[in-house]
């Protein structure tokens, strides 16, 4: 079982940057995917960004592509999430999730049913 645990979410003014950080704990050796989801009232959850646990390789959502970058630290078990150049849109509850099974799908980072464990989320709001 994984557990994880956002941090870093905010109030930032339009154009500015936030850093968010999932720790991640309990069975990290079982961890193919992680990824980052966010929602905003009313809508559906977004993929945001995804990386394989080992190889290191990166998935955007097209509307953050250019802005937000994802990254891993292994010795640590965070991934991050570096978001620049944030716009009113980018508003809503961030969410961490991993993936503990083998990835069977091509866009399976990209599919919130394909996550075994969630993190609470963390709240991030841009102003115009």
């Amino acid at each position: 079982q994984v557990q994880l645990v956002e941090s870093g979410g905010g109030l930032v003014q339009a154009g500015g940057s936030l850093r968010l950080s999932c720790a991640v704990s309990g069975r990290t050796s079982s961890i193919y995917l992680m990824g980052w989801f966010r929602q905003a009232p009313g809508k559906e959850r977004e993929f945001v960004a995804a990386i394989t646990w080992f190889g290191g390789s990166t998935y955007y959502g097209d509307s953050v592509k250019g802005r937000f970058t994802i990254s891993r630290d292994g010795a640590k078990n965070t991934v991050a999430l570096q978001m620049n150049s944030l716009k009113p849109e980018d508003t809503a509850v961030y969410y961490c999730a991993a993936r503990s099974r083998p990835v069977v799908y091509s866009d399976s980072y990209s599919r919130p049913s394909e996550y075994d464990s969630w993190g609470p989320g963390t709240q991030v709001t841009v102003s115009s």
